[in-house]
């Protein structure tokens, strides 16, 4: 139950990785028919990958993973900065100044970030090559407040960058409605144009993600979080033309300049065979994910009582993933992590995957949303996936009750 670290691969995604690794093992930049195959299947899962979010193909720019796309937005938005104002030395970031002090470009982002953004946005400031501003997200929504941040733009500001939903409490966060009020303020001459960017690594393949509709210039896509293989992409509107693309790397052309290498062409029939199946199937993937959530956070209010139970995915007013259960079992020694190694059949996390090394600290996340210390200590984050069964959720809740016992024993 900790599919939002990450799922295994779909079987009709191997079978579509095998079949291009016999039989599209061509260049794609090459003539004959293995690469005329490889260069075939590149496009159908570009296409595939666009339709999952509302997009269009060629607004669709594979990469190694969400981490890449991510770096590549924060890359692009500081470039731009400097590009829009037409300045230029050698080292490519002549400062401006004003009232004798360093313009620098600024970027604003949420206190509940990835990693892949959190770290991203630290080292341009620790490097002086950017202001960051991390909003904290409501302690009684979990959500940010689009209007702190809007408080938080200055003339300086080149991105806005907040997840669409968070990996540990589930919650969705509102960005259509962000999206709105930077368009306007865009509108009103504000220079440089503020670029909007989503992580939306949690949520596809989850809830129904639509570019459009958001109104974001760029959109994060990780594959491994939708049954697909290790890789990523990144929703553009018109790289290059609607909306600015620096690319990190330099080499032979490949997906427009913007990320070249060649191409990894059974990892994105992967990807685009794992897309096809969610514009497939998301309803029905929705519908039983918060179905088996729903009877899993039913059963742990069964045994263990209402009382012992603190949910820390519930927030008043806030949707939140269809799949994503944050819970505390509340007593001392049930520290998550305490509680997880007594476990015999229970497969999950105390928060997210990339943090699993900070010892029994409650999560940041949690803390940044409201969530009392001594409640945070002992969360678990159980994530529910498409084939999670409701005899999975029985046997799940019974090791954690045979833990629980366990240790409230030994204290």
């Amino acid at each position: 139950m900790d599919y939002n670290a990450t799922t295994p691969l779909e079987s009709e995604v191997i079978v579509a990785i095998t079949e291009a690794l016999h039989e599209a093992w061509g260049n794609p930049s090459s003539s004959y028919l293995p690469g005329r195959k490889a260069k075939d299947i590149i496009n159908t899962s570009r296409e595939n990958v666009a339709r999952m979010v509302g997009g269009r193909a060629e607004d669709i720019i594979f990469m190694s993973g969400g981490t890449e796309a991510n770096n590549l937005v924060f890359h692009t938005a500081v470039k731009h900065f400097w590009e829009s104002r037409g300045t230029s030395e050698m080292n490519g970031q002549e400062r401006s100044h004003h009232n004798g002090k360093t313009l620098l470009p600024h970027i604003i982002t949420s206190n509940v970030e990835h990693d892949s953004v959190k770290l991203a946005a630290e080292s341009l400031s620790r490097e002086g090559k950017a202001d960051v501003t991390f909003v904290p997200v409501s302690k009684v929504t979990a959500q940010v407040v689009v209007e702190d941040m809007m408080a938080a733009v200055r003339p300086t500001t080149c991105l806005i960058s907040v997840m669409l939903a968070n990996n540990e409490t589930g919650v969705l966060m509102p960005i259509r409605e962000l999206c709105q009020r930077v368009k306007s303020l865009n509108k009103q001459q504000h220079a440089p144009r503020i670029l909007l960017h989503t992580d939306a690594a949690q949520a596809m393949g989850k809830v129904r993600v639509d570019v459009q509709e958001l109104g974001v210039d760029y959109l994060t896509i990780v594959g491994h979080k939708f049954y697909a293989p290790r890789i990523g992409a990144l929703y553009v509107n018109g790289p290059g033309t609607t909306t600015p693309v620096s690319p990190m790397f330099f080499g032979g052309g490949q997906e427009r300049n913007f990320r070249p290498g060649t191409e990894n062409t059974p990892m994105i029939a992967g990807l685009g065979k794992a897309a096809e199946l969610v514009n497939t199937h998301l309803p029905e993937f929705e519908t039983h994910m918060r179905d088996t959530r729903l009877y899993l956070e039913q059963q742990l209010q069964d045994v263990f009582g209402k009382e012992k139970i603190h949910f820390n995915s519930h927030f008043p007013g806030s949707e939140t993933l269809p799949n994503t259960c944050n819970v505390s079992i509340l007593g001392p020694g049930l520290q998550g992590r305490s509680v997880l190694s007594c476990c015999k059949k229970l497969l999950a996390s105390v928060g997210a995957a990339c943090h699993s090394d900070r010892g029994d600290r409650p999560s940041h996340i949690l803390l940044s949303s409201g969530i009392p210390a001594e409640v945070a200590a002992n969360a678990l984050r159980l994530s529910v996936g498409r084939g999670t069964t409701r005899k999975d959720v029985d046997l799940v809740v019974e090791d954690l009750r045979a833990a629980v016992q366990e240790l409230e024993g030994q204290s």
